[in-house]
């Protein structure tokens, strides 16, 4: 089969490799669409520990498609059934795992960044994964595109369960790519009084107003006297850093007013993490802040769920559809924020 796989730092290759076999409790998936992630780039632009020349990983982690084949003792899932896949999964006995948090589980495991991923024809779902109930069957009604963002829109559910989201609220997020526009999309159903949008693309400002039209966009300069212009220096309940740069985060303290919060998503690069901030800031305001990884299994359903209800959109965030022979240039073209999200399929 055709796959793409990561050697190492900026060399990725696109090859004919083994169609993956299956054990008797294992899936076999054909995938139907995958999307680049940021956690994708900053594998290709900084590698990762474990993948090297002599260990390729096949990337993709955000992906859906139909169920080729299943193991013997398989009995939840079937050939032919349109399924999405939760890519983390855990050793199923920790307190983590039983609490339903397997993502946080400390052997957990990422197919498309620690096993094999979703930029191929074919993906093998392993047993734990198949076994906890990481394949989710997609309503009629979901896309496999859907299915596919269903990976980034539960991150952002996660964050707003996490930091909390009010009636009324004044949210700022802080980036407009794929990521920024979920997080806009969740304030707006949570109740959100008025959010607002902020990111140097004027670009993706605008493709973001075409998606969530409730949103106001901020072109300035200066966000801090913006936001006191606006707020008539009472300050914002929330702020969003859905853009992973240094000074973003060192900037949202000064942006949330008295009993604020702050939710940090998505990490910094390796050796850019340390920032100054001002822990007054904190500590005279009472902020809350937060950060969130990944998403539990709960969360991943619920997000399918909403998507076939109409209350949530994905297929509005694609904005392109590539073979897999393209994945690099996919890449190039994500760095750089063009577009926002381009299915990948061979």
């Amino acid at each position: 089969m055709k796959a793409i796989r990561l050697y190492d730092k900026e060399d990725i290759r696109i090859e004919d490799i083994p169609k993956p076999e299956i054990g008797n409790h294992e899936v076999l998936l054909r995938v139907k669409s995958a999307f680049v992630c940021g956690t994708d780039v900053r594998m290709y632009k900084n590698g990762k520990s474990g993948i090297s020349p002599d260990n390729p990983r096949v990337m993709g982690h955000e992906l859906a498609g139909v169920i080729e084949k299943t193991g013997s003792e398989v009995t939840h899932y079937k050939a032919g059934d349109r399924v999405s896949v939760a890519p983390n999964y855990g050793c199923g006995v920790c307190d983590f795992c039983v609490s339903g948090n397997s993502q946080l589980c400390s052997e957990s495991e990422a197919i498309g960044i620690s096993v094999d991923g979703g930029f191929a024809e074919y993906v093998r779902i392993p047993e734990p994964a198949v076994r906890q109930g990481n394949l989710m069957v997609l309503p009629e009604n979901v896309s496999f595109e859907a299915g596919a963002l269903a990976e980034p829109f539960s991150c952002v559910y996660n964050a707003y369960e996490k930091i909390g989201i009010y009636p009324g609220d004044r949210v700022l997020v802080i980036g407009a790519g794929p990521i920024g526009i979920m997080h806009a999309k969740i304030a707006v159903l949570a109740g959100a009084g008025q959010v607002y949008m902020n990111d140097l693309n004027t670009g993706r400002l605008e493709q973001a107003k075409e998606r969530v039209p409730q949103i106001e966009t901020l072109v300035t300069d200066d966000l801090p006297g913006e936001i006191d212009k606006i707020t008539g220096g009472k300050g914002l309940d929330l702020v969003i850093t859905a853009a992973s740069v240094p000074v973003i985060q060192e900037m949202a303290f000064s942006l949330v007013g008295m009993n604020g919060r702050v939710m940090f998503f998505g990490g910094l690069p390796h050796g850019k993490s340390v920032v100054q901030l001002d822990t007054n800031e904190i500590h005279y305001k009472q902020l809350l802040i937060s950060g969130t990884t990944r998403q539990s299994l709960r969360q991943y359903r619920k997000i399918i769920h909403l998507l076939s209800e109409g209350v949530l959109s994905a297929d509005d965030i694609v904005t392109g559809h590539a073979d897999g022979s393209e994945a690099e240039s996919v890449l190039q073209a994500v760095i750089r924020g063009e577009g926002l999200k381009t299915s990948i399929r061979f």
